[in-house]
């Protein structure tokens, strides 16, 4: 039998070389096929870019701007990460994009639980924007906070205040909670409680409100302006002065303000009392035949058999 003999001892400088002369013969021999992945993607870039554009143009011709801009997004988004795995493909010859799916579907759960928020907020934005309960400009109330709508993203909904602050709602808060929408019609109802002498004519200090309020402008004529007694309160009968105004917020207060200033004055020229709350303190002066004797006062302490002594007069 021959002796076995042992293969050579290579030095670690050699072994460190072989490798890096691998590691650059495979480079070169997948150089095509990264070249090729990277003229994909950027084909791919170009291609995602035209079908969002195509999007969001097709969305401006029916006024859904902000509908165009989250699904030009989202198509551009899922052609790109489609675009990465095949070029994954390209330059691994050995993964394929079936397999990397079903490896994500099976993370699927823990993605969505990572990811829970955001994908809430996304779907309930796209919501927003397909059922349209109110579009960019509109002026809304929700929660705590009014304003004009600005913009609605994938995530939250600007809004302006009318002080001039920017409030961002989350659209899923947005969605499931109850919202006023002020501008949903061209004209909306204000009204104001006027307070008057129960000496004065209730009939005709409604008439004379309702005709000064038709002279106002900004107040529309149909419906009519229209005066109604609405209560009968501790110093005042109560009148309830309506009237209807275009809804934009500035019309709202604007108009209301010389709504006040109209009723203020018709009733000065009219003789109309605008009677304020009033207060009747009365002293006992204990000048009665009866106040010096506590068992028949009908005033302070009651009567009794044992009452308190009375006061020095």
């Amino acid at each position: 039998m021959k002796p076995v003999t042992p293969p050579p001892i290579r030095e670690p400088g050699s072994l460190i070389l072989a490798k890096a002369h691998a590691w650059v013969n495979g480079f070169f021999l997948q150089l095509p096929n990264i070249i090729a992945a990277i003229v994909f993607l950027v084909v791919a870039w170009f291609a995602a870019k035209g079908v969002a554009a195509m999007i969001r143009k097709l969305a401006d011709r029916r006024d859904r701007y902000d509908l165009g801009a989250l699904l030009g997004s989202i198509a551009f988004g899922a052609i790109m990460i489609a675009a990465l795995l095949m070029a994954a493909a390209i330059v691994f010859p050995s993964v394929k994009p079936g397999d990397v799916l079903a490896t994500l579907g099976i993370g699927s759960v823990a993605i969505g639980f990572a990811f829970k928020d955001i994908l809430q907020n996304l779907f309930a934005g796209l919501l927003l924007l397909i059922r349209r309960p109110f579009r960019r400009g509109d002026q809304i109330v929700v929660k705590d906070y009014e304003g004009t709508v600005e913009h609605i993203e994938s995530r939250a909904t600007l809004l302006k205040t009318y002080d001039g602050r920017r409030v961002i709602i989350p659209n899923a808060d947005l969605y499931i909670a109850p919202v006023v929408v002020n501008t949903a019609f061209p004209t909306r109802r204000e009204q104001l409680d006027i307070g008057i002498g129960y000496g004065d004519d209730v009939a005709r200090a409604c008439q004379v409100f309702t005709e000064t309020m038709a002279g106002i402008d900004g107040i529309v004529p149909d419906p009519k302006p229209e005066t109604l007694p609405w209560g009968l309160d501790a110093s005042t009968v109560t009148l309830r002065a309506r009237w209807w105004t275009d809804s934009k917020r500035t019309n709202v207060v604007h108009i209301k303000a010389r709504v006040v200033e109209a009723i203020v004055a018709a009733a000065k020229a009219h003789a109309i009392d605008l009677a304020y709350p009033t207060t009747q303190v009365l002293f006992h002066d204990q000048t009665e035949e009866v106040d010096g004797d506590r068992t028949r006062q009908r005033e302070g302490w009651p009567a009794g058999d044992s009452p308190p002594a009375p006061r020095r007069r």
